[in-house]
């Protein structure tokens, strides 16, 4: 399977239902030719410019199944598996050195 046919499948959380997005990325292990983890933009983002600046990055043991159209992932708490992007860090940063 290409890298390219991850992206074009849509996320579900088999927990509540929910549609995490679409996958982004892919975090991979070169040493030993696997994947690692997929990782899902935050879903309010426009254009990937604006939005809450955090992406969800999933662990490949969270993943279900891998269908045609959808991967299904297992979640019990989507916050826990949120990340900082680090451009928000430097906003964060900026604004915090200012005021």
């Amino acid at each position: 399977m290409k890298i390219s046919d991850f992206q074009t499948k849509d996320v579900i959380n088999i927990v509540d239902g929910k549609k995490l997005g679409q996958i982004s990325d892919l975090e991979l292990d070169l040493r030993h030719g696997r994947i690692e983890a997929i990782v899902v933009p935050n879903s309010s983002r426009f254009f990937g410019l604006f939005g809450g600046g955090t992406d969800v990055i999933i662990p490949w043991s969270n993943i279900v199944k891998i269908g045609m159209d959808v991967v299904l992932v297992k979640l019990e708490d989507v916050r826990a598996f949120r990340q900082q992007e680090p451009a928000d860090n430097v906003y964060e940063y900026n604004r915090q050195s200012r005021g």
